[in-house]
């Protein structure tokens, strides 16, 4: 548009200069002594005009050749340029793609031979994350060093390198270097999130609660950190906070300082909650261990709930029952229910709740809650059974490495194999006393009484000492005095291959034990119903 505007007002221009002219013809005339030059007023503005051209050509031409050195210089920067931005890229691809060891080498060139500062500090700190990726930490800190040296004291430039740093340093789990290179950043660190992230990070790695707990408030008030990623910080940091300051009666203010949402938090309720029971208000332990429980129910709030003096039981319980109404098969909280009732000496109660509990889950708490509730009521029996199974149900059985070779024992007969309905398979034959066994349990057979599946093959001799005891004298061996053989016939067998229900077999004595000179023991002429051959 201005490109047309000025041709149409030089058009006007010219169209009015030479209507002029003609209506005023005229001489001009030029005194340059020696010399008398007289011409017409027309070729006079003419001859202007092609001055001025001559004249405006002639500078720029000049101009132009003038400049001539610092187009060249203009043109060999752009070149320089252009090769620091294709290592740059190709350096930075390889860093993405995780190729550090090509990453490095293009950006070391850059390095070596860019004369801007920017791209020196640049190529200096990207070098540094890639030997970082390549575990060379000490080449890294050399990056580290010149890209340092290089922003000289550009601020941005030496934040840049700062936040780099300590983001390196975190990785290598070097918190409290990490948190001295970000020291000087940290006044000014509210305005950048990212520094106030690796604020954060090394806080929370050197467990420094309260400003992990200032820190992570600030991010989520600025919408740069997960909710729940905030909940669970301000949560462990607040909890920490609150029972380092139980000794003393700081944690009321630290409480306070809470908003009321994170009084809602799980180990912050819970924290709170023993500060009040140990301040002796709990009444009010419990009205925040309510407030936890009805925004999110969680199992370690229940049970810190059941955990009360017996003045609390009637208000607590009957405010587990309501909660009860809505989760009716929850073992968490039939078990705080029976807790409760225990604590109330409601036995009646204690034992319906623990035992709806425990048949929805096998829990050791549950049946060693079982055991003492028993126990005050004078069941020895049930109160035994239990404590064992609270025990079984909290052990786990090695693999044997034979277990490749060796076929599976019959566990049939073994007193502590607890079976899938959360009672014992067999009788408890320790617990006869001389009227018989207890009542519910019936008395094992001797042979069944010691397993030989052993993980110490030394065991062995005293177990075949204690067989030996109970075994009758006359007792006839079951197969040879090998050890291939005495290994074989220690695993107990199936009682359908053989006449007698409930044979008892006697291995033979280990082999230090015998004379040199002793023969064999005889073998019967009849053959044994069941042939041990190795094969079994």
């Amino acid at each position: 548009m201005r490109t047309w505007f000025w041709t149409l007002l030089l058009a006007v221009v010219a169209v009015a200069l030479a209507v002029v002219l003609r209506s005023h013809s005229g001489n001009v005339l030029l005194l340059v002594w020696p010399w008398r030059i007289e011409m017409s007023l027309t070729l006079a503005v003419l001859l202007i005009v092609a001055a001025f051209v001559v004249l405006y050509v002639g500078l720029r031409v000049l101009a132009w050749l003038l400049a001539i050195p610092d187009r060249v210089r203009v043109w060999r920067g752009k070149r320089a340029q252009a090769r620091d931005h294709e290592l740059l890229e190709r350096g930075w691809i390889s860093l993405l793609e995780g190729r550090y060891s090509q990453a490095e080498k293009d950006l070391t060139r850059l390095l070596d031979q860019t004369k801007v500062q920017t791209r020196r500090v640049l190529a200096a700190l990207s070098s540094a994350r890639a030997a970082h990726g390549l575990s060379e930490f000490d080449r890294r800190d050399r990056f580290l060093a010149s890209a340092q040296e290089h922003a000289g004291t550009d601020p941005g430039l030496l934040e840049a390198t700062a936040t780099v740093s300590a983001d390196m340093l975190l990785d290598q789990g070097r918190a409290e270097r990490a948190l001295a290179v970000l020291a000087p950043l940290a006044d000014g660190g509210a305005r950048h999130l990212h520094t106030m992230r690796l604020l954060l990070r090394a806080h929370a790695a050197l467990n420094h609660h309260d400003q992990m707990f200032s820190l992570a408030r600030a991010l989520v008030r600025r919408n740069a950190l997960p909710r729940q990623e905030a909940d669970q910080l301000i949560d462990a940091s607040g909890a920490a906070r609150l029972r380092a300051a139980a000794a003393n009666d700081g944690w009321r203010a630290i409480w306070k300082d809470l908003k009321a949402e994170e009084r809602l938090l799980p180990e912050i309720a819970l924290a709170g909650a023993a500060a009040f029971e140990a301040a002796g208000e709990a009444a009010e332990a419990a009205r925040v261990l309510e407030a936890a429980v009805a925004v999110k129910f969680n199992p370690a709030l229940v049970a810190a709930y059941a955990r009360c003096d017996a003045s609390q039981v009637s208000r607590r319980l009957a405010r587990a029952e309501s909660w009860l109404q809505s989760r009716p098969t929850d073992p968490e909280l039939l078990t705080a229910l029976g807790m409760l009732c225990l604590n109330g000496q409601l036995w009646g109660q204690a034992e319906r709740y623990l035992l709806r509990s425990v048949s929805r889950r096998n829990d050791a708490q549950t049946h060693a809650l079982l055991g003492s509730l028993y126990d005050r009521l004078e069941r020895p029996a049930d109160a035994v059974r239990h404590w064992r199974l609270a025990t079984a149900a909290s052990m786990a059985l090695p693999v044997l490495a034979t277990d490749a070779a060796l076929p599976a024992a019959d566990t049939g007969s073994d007193p502590y194999r607890v079976d899938a309905e959360g009672g014992y398979a067999v009788g408890l034959a320790d617990l006869d006393d001389e009227t018989g066994p207890v009542s519910g349990y019936a008395a094992l057979p001797p042979a069944a009484t010691v397993a030989d599946y052993v993980l110490d093959p030394d065991a062995r001799v005293s177990k075949e000492q204690h067989d030996r005891a109970l075994a009758p004298e006359d007792a006839p061996l079951a197969g040879g005095t090998s050890d291939f053989d005495e290994y074989f016939d220690s695993a107990p067998l199936p009682a359908a291959a053989f006449e007698d229900p409930v044979p008892t077999y006697a291995p033979a004595p280990p082999a230090a034990a015998k004379p040199a000179a002793a023969p064999a023991a005889p073998v019967p002429d009849t053959k044994p119903p069941f042939k041990n051959d190795g094969e079994h």
